[in-house]
């Protein structure tokens, strides 16, 4: 069976991963939630996410542009270098659920 592109995953089966990610490390639903909302301007409370991950970061109400000022690795790859702005969104949001896996305040988070 060929690997599906997260690109084409829906964010409905992403969404789970990211909030057991955090709640592994004691954050919570609600802090995972704040994150993508502060990245993408959705709310999380009434958005589709049975939506592919291209069409969730492609139609974001309102991109946050201090996304811009996450820096760091995710998975080895320094996420402001990354080339496609797809991908680059993608690394984005993981990186900040990784802060918050780490314990970081959401104020540090949040930039």
């Amino acid at each position: 069976m060929p690997r599906q592109s997260v690109f084409d995953m829906t964010f409905s089966r992403v969404y789970p991963l990211l909030v057991q990610k955090a709640e592994r490390k004691a954050r919570t639903k609600e802090e995972v939630d704040t994150v993508i909302t502060w990245l993408t301007g959705y709310d999380m409370a009434s958005v589709d996410l049975d939506v592919t991950c291209r069409d969730f970061f492609d139609h974001a109400p309102a991109y946050n542009p201090r996304a811009d000022m996450i820096t760091g690795k995710v998975c080895g790859v320094q996420v402001e270098s990354i080339d496609d702005p797809l991908m680059k969104k993608i690394r984005q949001l993981d990186k900040l659920v990784d802060e918050l896996a780490k314990g970081w305040p959401m104020e540090k988070i949040l930039r």
